[in-house]
């Protein structure tokens, strides 16, 4: 079996039964479950749900996207050994220990096999909570060319690369084009500051004003823990993206949740802890990748920049990365994984198949 066999590239075509297209996203693919099939494992799952709640299967792909483009490998390697089963086991590892600690549930139902998630329909909060503790990055190119202000937020002068921030910065942006809100251009990914989401919270899907508060502690809380856990493996987390949703439990109270996936390497930049140390930054997160690539190409300008999107899509299409390149992203990613969970991660041979028929036995959602 070869290499390529192992790595789930293509994952919106698996044969289960769902009466809607599939959403295919960047990394993962979701299948919104028939009516009937989402009312009967609720019911013989004993799902903490309403009893008529849409319920999805999310499966997640080896694909890696960088700069809004999915890159492969030679070998007919379209994507990194071991990535998706990574994410999901860290993102996994996050909601255990949040929902242990009594901050807030997750969109996970169930977890059927290492690349697969249940997850309970969400109506998600319309922006991508990002916090930062250290300057790098974006943030660092910006305060370079002398911005200051970084979503309402004012940074003191005199600051270093990659170092820590006095505080937990949050500095949100839009989830998708929003439009009509005085002040936040119709754009994605745009940056807002706190009062724009006071100002117009409705139109970010906040219930109330009080939940703003109360997303801004779960993002801190969220980040607390994983800093945490993490510095106690030193390793450094430098800065991370959350994203939040409204679901409705059994007994019918509305409640904001994670969702989306947390702290883990395609979410988060972490740092080796001895090598920050010694002032070097070696990443533990697909920021290495990206770096990669700005390296790789003779022109990096156009992987910066937006207005070249055409010639960075023909970038992605035309070249094959070596694959001892998408092999050192994979190891970035499962030795990550293992020192989190602190258990092997456990790759399959043909995880298609295996996906397949434990929906099969287990859920009965296959055709």
């Amino acid at each position: 079996m070869s290499l390529a066999d192992k790595v789930l590239a293509v994952n919106d075509d698996l044969p289960i039964r769902t009466e809607q297209p599939v959403h295919s996203g960047k990394v993962r693919s979701v299948y919104w479950l028939t009516e009937a099939d989402s009312a009967r494992l609720i019911k013989e799952k004993g799902y903490d749900v309403a009893a008529d709640a849409p319920l999805a299967i999310m499966v997640i792909s080896d694909r890696i996207s960088a700069f809004d483009c999915i890159w492969k490998g030679e070998n007919g390697l379209n994507g990194v050994p071991g990535k998706g089963a990574a994410l999901n086991a860290i993102s996994n590892h996050w909601f255990k220990l949040f929902r242990e600690q009594g901050l807030a549930d997750s969109h996970i139902l169930d977890i059927p096999h290492p690349l697969v998630w249940i997850v309970q329909k969400a109506k998600p909060v319309m922006i991508e909570a990002i916090c930062r503790q250290y300057i790098t990055g974006s943030m660092w190119r910006s305060y370079v060319k002398g911005e200051r202000d970084f979503c309402g937020i004012q940074l003191p002068e005199g600051l270093t690369k990659d170092q820590k921030l006095p505080e937990l910065l949050i500095t949100p942006s839009t989830k998708g084009i929003l439009e009509g809100i005085p002040g936040v251009p119709a754009v994605d990914d745009v940056n807002i500051t706190r009062q724009n989401i006071v100002d117009n919270y409705q139109a970010f899907n906040f219930k109330n004003l009080d939940d703003i508060d109360r997303y801004e502690v779960l993002l801190q809380q969220g980040f607390d823990v994983i800093a945490k856990a993490l510095g106690d493996l030193d390793q450094v987390f430098v800065d991370t993206k959350f994203e939040f949703g409204y679901v409705t439990d059994a007994a019918g109270n509305e409640k904001l949740i994670y969702m989306d996936e947390v702290g883990t390497p395609d979410s988060s930049r972490i740092w080796d802890g001895a090598q920050y140390r010694d002032g070097v930054v070696v990443e533990n997160s697909k920021e290495g990748f990206r770096q990669l690539l700005l390296n790789h190409f003779p022109d990096p300008d156009i992987l910066l920049n937006k207005d070249r999107m055409v010639e960075r899509a023909a970038l992605a299409t035309d070249n094959e990365l070596p694959e001892s390149v998408l092999m050192a992203v994979s190891k970035t990613y499962v030795d990550i994984a293992e020192k989190i969970t602190g258990e092997p991660l456990n790759l399959s041979d043909n995880p298609k198949a295996e996906i397949i028929e434990i929906l099969s036995k287990d859920y009965g959602l296959i055709n």
